[in-house]
């Protein structure tokens, strides 16, 4: 019994932090003389190599037909973990785990001989090894790898979460992202699932002529969003640099340059707060079309999250946990942000002061006083009332200008511009708008960043000079597009927050 888990007993006291830590220190120490033991037999218990030649799913997607008691000729070789483990007399059956899923091993004394039946029960659950072997079904219709050869290829000198049924404490299972991998089949699922959506999305844009591109991550000006930056310093240079918090103002000069179609998957920094959908350091993708306009990109993002949904988990209707079906293929609706506040929150943006943008806060509950412009009061009615209600894909289109400094104005009201936001189980997903392209205009909206920066906000636009200039050379009519690979992931895979789809979100750790 001493290889299998440990029967469970209701009845045991929960064993001590000190109890369990004592336990896992003499586990260790004898997982240590088996290595000790190994080297000293001549083994080689760290081989620089294996030669698998298939996955766990593979036998499975081959043989799963297989009668009860049926035996086949094909061979397998397998690499992977050892999860579970149980012995029957000259009989062991032992679980391997691979990316792909699990298999049962049938480890038979007759087949291996007593040595290595003997050195089989000498592993520990959480080996790597290798196993060679034949396909078969047990007469209890378990599909099996019937061992004749096994192969030690990395230790496990600590024991996994007990039980395997996963680690319990989220931030454990998040600052420990390896264990929560082997001990959490659905979380290894999730960031496969993350893999294949971030290949599709690359798939999408480039059936579609765009060419992908990488862009500074460290600026001397950061810009194209409203945050704060994480601040660093070039010895070389003597200077102070910047992580960008958006790729967009260097993605349109590629456009200035004639690239026509771009994007850009990188990550992205912004010294900004913790929440369910914020972490300090995430992946953005970027894209800008030339002689594109907003309603361009709105039909782009529209095909293309259905498409990548498909390809990533399967389905384009996804059960969310907390709002139940979405479905994310067929036509978004489109509101316009004035509407969208005037209904949800009964105060007309379009003609209301900002005092009275501030009253409809307070009379929700919702405390303004670090939202000192005009701008960051609309903003604050669109999350505290609209947002939370957006559960179907819809699209918010027309935002204020203060909202907006790098986007173009309707012809016929130049207090609105041409933006839209893409929303989906109560968060924003994307952010895209007409470009602005008239120079003279950007230098004004920068201008009035500045102001906006002068009266206490500390997130408005720095001044880009250079992207001026390289305005004035010429850049055509533009539709651009930005969204979150990881509220998409979040969607697409029905978690509740941001930090279960970042392998290795920010935490704090100790001092």
């Amino acid at each position: 019994m001493s290889q299998t888990e440990t029967p469970e007993t209701p009845e045991t006291a929960e064993p001590t932090p000190e109890e369990r830590a004592t336990a896992e220190s003499r586990i260790m120490d004898d997982r240590r003389a088996k290595l000790a033991a190994m080297a000293e037999a001549g083994g080689e218990p760290w081989p620089y190599s294996a030669s698998p030649t298939a996955h766990a799913a593979d036998v499975v997607a081959a043989h799963s037909g297989l009668e009860d008691g049926a035996e086949t000729e094909d061979r397998y070789v397998l690499a992977g973990r050892m999860m579970l483990r149980r012995g029957q007399g000259k009989l062991i059956f032992a679980e391997l785990a691979d990316r792909s899923g699990t298999l049962q091993l049938f480890v038979s004394k007759s087949v291996v001989g007593d040595d290595g039946f003997a050195s089989f029960d000498d592993l520990d659950l959480g080996d790597w090894i290798e196993v060679a072997g034949t396909a078969m079904k047990t007469r209890k219709g378990e599909l099996s790898l019937k061992v004749d050869g096994v192969r030690l290829l990395a230790k496990c000198i600590r024991p996994l979460p007990e039980k395997f049924h996963g680690l319990v404490d989220e931030e454990q299972r998040r600052g420990r992202r390896y264990l929560d991998l082997v001990a959490n089949r659905d979380s290894l699922d999730v960031f496969v699932a993350r893999s294949k959506m971030v290949s599709a999305i690359r798939r999408f844009l480039e059936e579609r002529d765009f060419l992908e591109v990488e862009t500074p991550v460290l600026q001397p000006i950061y810009g194209g969003a409203a945050a704060r930056p994480f601040v660093t310093h070039h010895n070389e240079l003597d200077m102070r640099l910047y992580l960008r918090i958006a790729t967009e103002l260097y993605l349109k000069r590629l456009i200035v340059g004639g690239m026509e179609r771009v994007f850009e998957i990188g990550t992205n920094f912004r010294n900004e707060g913790i929440s369910f959908k914020h972490n300090p350091e995430f992946t953005m993708i970027e894209l800008y079309q030339a002689y594109a306009d907003y309603d361009d990109v709105m039909d782009l993002f529209e095909a293309l999250v259905p498409y990548v949904a498909e390809r990533s988990v399967g389905t384009t209707t996804i059960t969310h946990p907390d709002h139940g079906e979405i479905r994310l293929d067929g036509r978004w609706p489109r509101i316009t942000l004035r509407d969208a506040i005037l209904e949800q929150g009964k105060v007309d943006i379009d003609s209301a002061s900002d005092d009275e943008l501030r009253a409809a806060l307070v009379a929700a509950g919702y405390d303004p006083k670090g939202d000192t412009t005009r701008g960051k009061l609309i903003d604050a009615l669109l999350t505290k009332f609209v947002e939370p209600g957006l559960i179907q894909p819809t699209f918010l289109i027309d935002y204020p200008v203060e909202l907006s400094p790098f986007a173009r104005t309707h012809a016929d009201n130049p207090k609105v511009v041409r933006r839209f936001e893409a929303f989906a189980a109560g968060m924003e997903l994307g952010n895209a708008f007409s470009e602005l392209n008239d120079p003279a205009l950007q230098l004004e909206r920068f201008q009035q960043q500045a102001q906006a920066r002068a009266a206490g906000d500390d997130e408005a636009e720095q001044l880009d000079e250079d992207y001026v200039t390289a305005l004035e050379y010429g850049m055509p009519p533009t539709g651009g597009l930005g969204f979150g690979v990881d509220r998409l992931a979040m969607l697409l895979t029905g978690q509740r927050s941001v930090r279960d789809v970042i392998l290795f979100p920010a935490r704090r750790t100790k001092a």
